[in-house]
């Protein structure tokens, strides 16, 4: 079993107060005043390589001001806000050390206003129109009554994870891995639904509406409307859902209900869903067009001006894996030889074909053991023993491989001014003695 998320590994204790990674720090005096004094690092003639300077965002606050830490009914205290309005925020590494996300650790992303929750969640209303031949409006009580319901485990990220990664800055929400998690959702495959309206020859595309409400306070203004081929929509594991982790869905997760499009940029897993309007063509809601969630299709100069002509839409993810414990900046006693590593690893519509760890900057690999999923779309956890030649300052650094052979790169590559697809591999730091 997984040692619970937060705790430090034996014989160790953090040092790292801010619970952000400082290998993302904007500079070198801000590492040395976690590890307690300036630390030289390879490259750039003992700077700070643009690896590791990357990760700073635009306008970010001073160093010694320190990550904002969310403070919300059920939430744990160790998230970091990103962003207040609207409410965002991520988890670090080190709180995704279970195998399922609680949802106090689960990260939080909204467009809009959080709406207030409802009375009465039976009664909830979605509609199930446009290019259909029977349109369909189901209260969550007849979903629950009329439709076989499932359970499955199934990894939820946001489309920006990884963006603060980019260089020069992109735009938006400065996520570093903490936009994911693996939690259990209980409800139906949508394309039961789909079945039951009676898709015409002419469905191309699903469009997904809201409660929330706009930011500018317009009730006629989604706050996001995006939407997927109708291949995916039939995908059995993209479902709607009422239930995580056996509870009840949260209002801050979108409930009573909301879409879950697994391997997808999470935006297309619309919360407070009301209504899915089958379309005739791509669907062009806010959050569809011009840079919104897509990547560029001949590469970009990092930092140019973009072209809407060049772009594509961003769906299935890119592979990622994160290490979970130890937490970075994990402090060990002198002497320590051996380090257990454990971490989570995903890729989009893609399986996890191999994990690999190095102690030295990638001079050296060493595979890690890579655990089966519980079901398609879940994360794969791993673990790994890797052996320490002496006490001192280690990086840790973690790699994926997915299905097709695709392996996390060093830096954010293919860079897009929204930031999307930066999935770089993920570094810890650990000091022994």
């Amino acid at each position: 079993m997984a040692r619970g998320p937060g705790r430090n590994p034996p014989n160790g204790k953090s040092f790292d107060g801010s619970r952000r990674r400082f290998l993302g720090s904007a500079s070198l005096a801000a590492t040395g005043a976690i590890i307690g004094g300036a630390l030289p690092l390879a490259g750039n003639g003992g700077g700070i390589p643009q690896a590791h300077a990357q990760a700073a965002p635009a306008a970010a606050p001073a160093a010694s001001k320190g990550p904002q830490h969310l403070k919300f009914p059920g939430k744990n205290e160790g998230l970091v806000v990103l962003g207040e309005r609207p409410l965002v925020a991520e988890t670090p590494e080190s709180l995704l050390d279970d195998e399922t996300t609680p949802i106090d650790k689960f990260y939080i992303r909204n467009n809009g206003q959080i709406p207030e929750e409802t009375k009465n969640p039976e009664a909830w209303k979605i509609t199930i129109d446009g290019e259909v031949n029977n349109k369909i409006e189901i209260t969550l009580g007849e979903l629950k009554s009329k439709y076989k319901a499932v359970t499955r485990r199934m990894v939820l990220e946001c489309g920006g994870n990884g963006r603060a990664a980019f260089s020069p800055p992109a735009r938006g929400n400065q996520w570093t891995n903490g936009g994911a998690g693996c939690a259990e959702w209980t409800g139906v495959p949508l394309a039961d639904l789909l079945k039951a309206a009676g898709l015409k020859p002419s469905a191309k595309y699903t469009a997904h509406y809201a409660a929330d409400l706009h930011l500018s306070g317009d009730a006629g203004k989604p706050t996001i409307s995006r939407g997927v081929r109708i291949e995916k929509a039939m995908d059995p594991n993209t479902m709607i859902v009422w239930g995580m982790n056996g509870q009840p869905l949260p209002n801050i997760h979108g409930g009573p209900v909301r879409l879950v499009v697994p391997g997808w940029a999470g935006s297309a897993s619309q919360k407070w869903l009301t209504r899915i309007t089958i379309r005739d063509r791509e669907h062009d809601g806010p959050g569809m067009t011009e840079f919104s969630y897509r990547l560029a299709i001949k590469p970009m100069v990092p930092g140019d001006k973009a072209d809407p002509a060049n772009f594509r839409i961003l769906e299935s993810m890119p592979v990622r894996s994160i290490i979970t414990n130890p937490a970075n900046g994990a402090k060990f006693a002198a002497g320590i030889k051996e380090l257990k590593l454990r971490g989570a690893s995903w890729a989009g519509d893609l399986m996890v074909r191999q994990m690999d760890v190095s102690t030295d900057f990638g001079a050296t690999w060493q595979q890690a053991r890579l655990e089966k999923p519980k079901n398609k779309y879940d994360w794969q956890r791993w673990t790994a023993t890797v052996k320490l030649p002496s006490d001192g300052y280690f990086e840790i650094w973690a790699r994926a491989t997915d299905s097709k052979g695709a392996m996390q790169p060093h830096l954010a590559g293919f860079w897009n001014p929204q930031g999307y697809g930066g999935n770089a591999m993920h570094r810890i730091a650990v000091l022994v003695g």
